[in-house]
């Protein structure tokens, strides 16, 4: 069923029998039955997995739509650049009570949150509220820097979308953080007059877009961390194993096919992209943990 097989047509895939074998479990009723099992075990075995040995550099946290239900996945970078799901919620949407239901079963776990860590996050305000509530100033946040810019642009007529997104492009590329953020500063005051949504769309949240530039990772791994691709290729392996679901009957339903797909989608994990610099960011997360220890605000973290 996950490489696409229907339950209906669950039996003309399997290999012809004699026609004097008498073939059973091979109707749409039973199958479903066996699909439900297995994928409620795949989801047991992932929701009560320890998460003590873990040292995490970073956490992502995005969502999926499944018909009328949302799934947030959680999903962790360790010190190596490994990519671990580390585990899933099912809500009506992306609110802050259904993320921090999410952390606080991860903490429960064995999550720690006594160590400043990255997270990665879509840009919801509800996300970040969560974050904050469950790490405190340990948590380093960054918003993802592809949402914030399709945000900015749903609020532009098209003609202007391609000069505006790349100035925003150009602005996240810089290496220099407290440029970028006067570049953006100066682009959301031209906005402002004739697109007062852009800008304000623009500013709101615009210094969490740019936690990772100060960092001074690799252009690849900063890249990387800028955005929360990494999580929707977990998502966009969940949509393709479940394209033939007509209809999603329960949260339960979802949950069960999520923990499905990400048994797939990390049959082909590879180590983040531009990892080699993992301990530059290690080494700026400890001196983050340094300050915060001292009784110092922790606030930017220079390289």
């Amino acid at each position: 069923m996950l490489v696409g097989v229907t339950t209906r047509k669950y039996a003309r895939s399997l290999e012809p029998v004699p026609a004097e074998v008498k073939t059973r479990g091979t109707s749409k009723s039973a199958v479903s039955r066996r699909f439900v099992d297995a994928t409620a075990v795949a989801l047991e075995q992932m929701m009560s997995k320890s998460l003590g040995g873990l040292e995490l550099a970073a956490l992502m946290l995005d969502g999926i739509v499944c018909g009328a239900h949302t799934v947030l996945v959680a999903l962790g970078i360790d010190a190596t650049g490994k990519k671990h799901v580390l585990g899933l919620w099912e809500g009506a949407t992306e609110n802050a009570a259904a993320c921090k239901s999410l952390l606080s079963s991860l903490v429960d776990r064995g999550l720690r949150t006594d160590r400043s860590l990255l997270v990665v996050i879509d840009g919801s305000k509800a996300l970040s509220k969560a974050v904050r509530d469950v790490f405190g100033k340990r948590a380093l946040i960054q918003r993802c820097q592809v949402h914030k810019k399709r945000n900015v642009l749903e609020h532009l007529p098209e003609r202007e979308r391609d000069s505006i997104g790349a100035a925003i492009s150009s602005a996240y590329r810089c290496r220099d953080p407290e440029r970028a953020l006067q570049l953006l500063t100066d682009l959301a005051r031209r906005l402002e007059r004739k697109h007062p949504g852009a800008a304000a769309s623009l500013r709101e949240g615009l210094e969490e877009t740019l936690t990772v530039l100060y960092f001074g990772l690799s252009d690849a791994l900063q890249r990387t961390l800028a955005t929360t691709n990494p999580i929707e290729n977990v998502n966009s392996t969940a949509r393709r194993v479940s394209r033939n679901v007509k209809r999603w009957q329960d949260g339960s339903m979802a949950l069960r096919w999520m923990a499905a797909a990400i048994g797939e989608a990390e049959k082909g994990f590879r180590r983040l992209r531009g990892y080699e610099a993992m301990p530059k960011l290690l080494k700026a997360l400890r001196a983050h943990d340094e300050k915060f220890e001292g009784g110092v605000a922790p606030v930017k973290v220079a390289a």
